[in-house]
């Protein structure tokens, strides 16, 4: 009994090999990058594809864990923590539309869902701390990528970007990883306000009243699309925008790099 429970708990953490493939991907055009092989532009949008797909499974496994520890036992029985994307809600709601997002428009939304079993966590500041274990992943992936960038680990003047006919000063990969940042701190910056849906929202919800959470809970399914079309349409983009600058100048890195890093990305331009 001991042997098969052991076992089965070894299952359910088993890392998806569909999570190995993403992070191979990111780590295979990183030193492509690094190196000059291969087409730059395409490179850097598998980068940050696979970047973007591995930070968002990273965020939906800090929940599941932290659910785990407050006292959700099933997240196991349902795959959360594997790894793999297909268990994380629904696959075009959790993973398909964020990367179109990115492709669209540049900017990281959040995605991707773990359905935890909050009947069976006691406590208020454990259910705050579950939302709020997503966010961190994102924050400390976008303090990682704006690090090594700043301090210009990847910087090579024999491997310049370029775009057609043009070469610049900065190598593909600092400046895909700036671009990868960005996404990282603007999915920090929108996943921690409090709207119905998001993270931000989870980590006020149970200190708000039974009658508060009763109204605000049927709004919660279109919290990320009216989030977007919010940062789409209106001057909210701008307040992101100016966020984000201000979180790049701490850091020291330069704005073109992410200029450069999106304009390369969207190779098919």
């Amino acid at each position: 009994m001991t042997y098969a429970s052991t076992g089965q708990r070894s299952a359910e953490s088993r890392v998806s090999p569909i999570f190995l493939a993403l992070a191979g991907t990111f780590v295979a055009s990183g030193f492509a990058l690094a190196t000059g092989w291969g087409n730059d532009r395409f490179g850097i949008f598998l980068f940050v594809v696979a970047g973007w797909m591995v930070s968002l499974c990273l965020h939906e496994y800090a929940h599941a864990r932290t659910a785990l520890a407050g006292g959700d036992i099933t997240v196991g029985t349902k795959g959360y923590l594997t790894l793999n994307p297909l268990k994380y809600g629904h696959v075009v709601l959790s993973f398909v539309l964020p990367v179109i997002f990115v492709i669209m428009g540049g900017i990281g939304l959040p995605g991707g869902a773990v359905y935890i079993e909050r009947d069976r966590i006691s406590g208020r500041l454990k259910h705050s701390l579950i939302s709020a274990a997503g966010p961190l992943v994102n924050v400390v992936f976008g303090v990682v990528t704006l690090v090594v960038v700043s301090q210009g680990w990847f910087d090579n003047p024999d491997v310049p970007a370029a775009i057609g006919d043009t070469l610049y000063s900065v190598s593909p990969l600092p400046a895909a990883l700036a671009f990868l940042g960005y996404l990282q701190v603007t999915a920090a910056i929108l996943n921690l306000l409090p709207v119905p849906g998001l993270d931000g929202y989870g980590i006020i919800e149970p200190w708000l009243s039974y009658k508060t959470r009763r109204a605000i809970a049927p709004y919660a399914p279109y919290g990320m699309m009216l989030l977007f079309l919010l940062v789409w349409q209106s001057e909210a983009r701008v307040w992101l925008q100016q966020g984000t600058a201000w979180v790049f100048d701490l850091f020291g890195v330069r704005h073109g790099y992410v200029s450069l890093g999106y304009d390369m990305f969207t190779f098919w331009v």
